[in-house]
């Protein structure tokens, strides 16, 4: 109940921060009605899948009007180029498992405001203008666009010159997994120019935009942003959280950093991802303030950059990474991660000493001493070992009886379930040893004991995290520092008996700060990861995962509060009031009365489902349609498959099971990114449909076999479709796969061992031509490799059945059904 109620009082917080609304804007203001305007013209387009004409044509020729408008209105001191790029490449990448792209003609719409005298050093800002299928992606990405766009209109009317220039890039392809990027970043002659870059993502739709990338190095980028950002949200916790990989996204900020050694500043929206990437993510979705907010940020963290002295020489100040956090939005702290490492050394050895200091005093007692405060250390690990056990062991059974995710519409639900059970059971474990093990021992001695048993957790942690080079380790400094500072302050109450008010009003006010920040931040990694468990696939259980999250965050919160099970009375009340709450949120949920998503038009939280009318054929060596099928594939994208839509659609069931076809790359599905660990065959349904027949069909054709040194074998092969291909390329038994033309020519196999290669190009193309080469072993009558193609038709006349949608229409409101058409053909050579 204090959690929850602490995190409502961070998110009103957050909310009475966003809603400040800003005077009217004068002539050189960012304007966000301006900006919104732009907005609601883009999304106006539809859905901007790559290669399509509303991508390509449409979206690309908006934006060339718009800028040429603010072009003619620009002052004389700046001077404005347009260049439309249209880039081809290849490259590798161990995003998802690891895989290598190819792209061919895709679009980027690049600006660069400099002065009149010309600049030699440039500021990048990023966004992206293409959007995933079926999706108007008006926070992922049309509202960076519509701010960038307002951006250059600010700057160019503008009388002050600025120093050096900035370039937009509005690029057209970074939902084809980071593709236009790259094309600029390693093909572009602007791009020799740039010095440092701000990418502009979402991962929700409006609310604050989170710094959750730096670097890499570079401190003073992140200065930069300390001192001009008007509205700071940023941490560096976000950072390493997204850098584990534990997210399972990625942003034009690796493309930039990896190929073009440029660093930069990442910024998302994190607020209400439940609607990320479907149809409910449109321009009113997104309120206005939002639109200011980072306006006003972006502008003045371009402007800075463009008139630092820094930006010309940014190589000479790679010098470590830098800890960074906001407060409340306020402001933000940031130092480098070097003076950082000093802090915690020195709280922790502060600690350290304070404890080596009480436990040998008196010196006769010191192994006595020492031997309870291991003790006390030793039974809060075990206390929280048990905790973790208990509450996983009731989120798999949620999972098993099938109510996973009750609480994807009713966050309070698993509050109310998981985070009652942790307090419960730290409760009950101290209870225990209170009654049983500490029987006649004295309570305000126990209630010392405990807490020097926390604040050596918390020293043991902040040196250990400080060893692994972890910036997030400034929480436990403030978890050593704050407790350590409040004890020295009010040791005599300690000793004192019972807990009276006035020390417990002392004791809050001396944990004030590590315990508002810490809600704080809870309220940021669940705003984060609670949308994410909807679309993490049918493999993690998220109930085990979100159960994990609110046990850490009990943990951490109730850590210092575990000597006041000691120095209270009793606990029973507590106790039996958590646990009676536990107990009735459990019953509902196995009951079933929290329905997992929602279809209110003002807040929906749908389920995701994905559909492909797949057409599949495998040949044989000699080239023959060894065994043909039809179907609709259908993936539910969180862990309950699609058990709730099956009442709506009865077909849908146990009988119709996804086979996997085992000599076949990817079990010989049509996979459109290599994402099949992160699914369960048990959770794929295949329906049997009539064969589809493209307008549009495939075209793959063996060119050439050529023998090369080393017992080496190379196959060219063209290949003509649509704009969206995947690749898959399996060696047979005894043979290898050594070189390709792809990529940097070295095959980058994904989880499982297959290859795999995403195609996508712009409206118009070459064929793809392209080469592998094989080692093989002398005699191979059964072939030396598999490979097979997978042609998606995400738009135009192709890309829906009327048997898919005739499907899609009998899916219920509270679903968001993706659907396209798809053919598969499997070659052996």
């Amino acid at each position: 109940l204090y959690l929850l109620g602490l995190r409502a009082l961070a998110q009103v917080s957050h909310r009475q921060l966003l809603s400040r609304s800003p005077g009217a804007p004068g002539p050189r203001d960012f304007s966000a009605s301006r900006a919104r305007e732009y907005l609601d013209n883009i999304t106006a387009i539809g859905p901007r899948t790559v290669g399509s004409p509303e991508n390509e044509v449409l979206a690309v020729n908006y934006l060339l009007e718009q800028i040429r408008g603010i072009e003619r209105e620009s002052t004389d001191a700046h001077k404005i180029s347009v260049d439309i790029q249209r880039p081809t490449g290849s490259f590798s990448i161990d995003f998802l498992g690891g895989f290598t792209s190819y792209y061919a003609n895709i679009t980027n719409v690049v600006v660069k405001l400099e002065p009149r005298s010309g600049a030699e050093h440039a500021v990048l800002s990023n966004c992206h203008f293409d959007s995933v299928p079926n999706t108007p992606g008006a926070s992922d990405d049309a509202v960076s666009c519509a701010v960038m766009l307002e951006i250059l209109n600010t700057l160019s009317k503008s009388s002050e010159s600025l120093q050096h220039a900035v370039i937009f890039l509005f690029n057209g392809a970074e939902e084809n997994i980071l593709q236009a990027s790259h094309g600029f970043i390693t093909q572009h002659e602007w791009a020799k120019s740039i010095r440092a870059f701000i990418n502009l993502e979402a991962a929700g739709v409006g609310g604050k935009e989170l710094v959750f990338q730096t670097g890499p190095e570079n401190p003073w980028l992140v200065q930069a942003y300390v001192v001009a950002a008007k509205h700071p949200f940023a941490s560096v916790v976000a950072q390493e959280i997204f850098q584990s990989g534990i997210i399972p996204a990625d942003t034009d900020f690796r493309i930039y950093r990896d190929f073009g050694n440029v660093p930069g500043i990442d910024l998302a929206f994190i607020e209400n991802g439940y609607i990320y990437h479907t149809e409910y993510d449109t321009s009113d979705r997104i309120m206005t303030d939002s639109i200011q907010r980072a306006g006003d940020n972006i502008l003045a963290v371009l402007k800075y950059l463009a008139t630092s002295e820094k930006l010309a020489k940014s190589f000479e100040y790679r010098h470590g990474n830098v800890v960074f956090f906001d407060i409340l939005g306020l402001f933000v702290l940031a130092y480098p991660a070097r003076v950082g490492i000093i802090i915690n050394y020195i709280t922790a050895a502060i600690a350290f000493f304070y404890l080596s200091k009480k436990v040998l005093q008196p010196k006769p007692r010191a192994v006595h001493n020492l031997k309870k405060l291991l003790t006390a250390f030793s039974l809060t690990l075990t206390s929280w070992v048990c905790t973790l056990v208990a509450v996983l062991m009731v989120a798999v059974f949620v999972s098993i009886i099938g109510r996973a995710l009750s609480w994807y519409t009713h966050f309070y639900v698993s509050v109310s379930l998981y985070g009652t059970a942790a307090a419960a059971k730290l409760i009950l474990v101290h209870m225990l040893a209170k009654k049983f093990f500490y029987k006649d021992v004295n309570e305000q001695h126990l209630g010392d004991v405990f807490f020097d048993a926390s604040l050596m957790i918390w020293s043991i942690a902040l040196a250990a995290l400080t060893q692994m080079g972890l910036c997030s380790a400034f929480i436990c400094t403030l978890w050593v520092a704050f407790p350590l500072l409040t004890k020295l302050m009010i040791h005599k109450e300690f000793s004192r008996k019972g807990a009276t008010m006035k020390f417990i009003v002392m004791y809050m006010l001396g944990m004030f700060v590590p315990y508002l920040y810490m809600l704080y931040l809870s309220w940021t990694v669940f705003e984060m990861f609670t949308p994410v468990m909807g679309r993490s696939g049918s493999e993690i259980p998220p109930d085990m995962v979100l159960a994990g999250f609110i046990v850490i965050f009990t943990m951490i919160l109730s850590s210092y509060f575990i000597n006041f099970i000691y120095l209270v009375k009793s606990t029973k009340t507590t106790l039996v009031t958590l646990t009676t709450v536990f107990v009735v949120t459990l019953i509902l949920v196995c009951s079933g009365i929290f329905f997992p998503y929602s279809s209110d038009a003002a807040n929906p939280k749908p389920k995701r489902v994905f559909l492909q009318h797949t057409s599949r054929r495998f040949h044989d060596l000699d080239g023959h349609v060894v065994k043909s099928d039809s179907g609709i594939w259908i993936n539910g994208f969180d862990y309950n498959g699609i058990s709730h839509i099956t009442p709506h659609v009865p077909e849908i069931n146990d009988t119709i099971r996804t086979p996997c076809e085992e000599q076949a790359p990817f079990c010989g599905l049509p996979w459109i990114l290599p994402v099949h660990f992160m699914f369960r065959f048990v959770k794929n349904w295949y329906l049997p449909a009539p064969e589809i027949s493209p307008r549009s069909p495939i075209h793959f054709k063996l060119m050439s076999k050529k023998l090369m040194p080393w017992n080496s074998v190379r196959l060219n092969f063209e290949v003509a479709g649509p704009s969206h291909m995947s690749l898959y390329v399996r060696p047979r038994a005894g043979s290898a796969l050594s070189r390709w033309s792809l990529g940097d020519g070295m095959p980058v196999a994904s989880l499982g061992g297959d290859y795999f290669v995403f195609y996508s190009r712009g409206l118009h193309a070459a064929p793809w031509h392209f080469w592998v080469e094989l080692t093989a072993p002398e005699k191979h009558s059964d072939g030396i490799v598999s490979l097979a193609i997978a042609a998606h038709y995400f738009f135009g006349e192709d890309q829906k059945s009327p048997q898919l949608y005739a499907l899609l229409e009998r899916f219920p409101n509270w679903t968001f059904s993706s659907g396209w058409s798809c053919t598969y053909d499997l070659f052996v050579f």
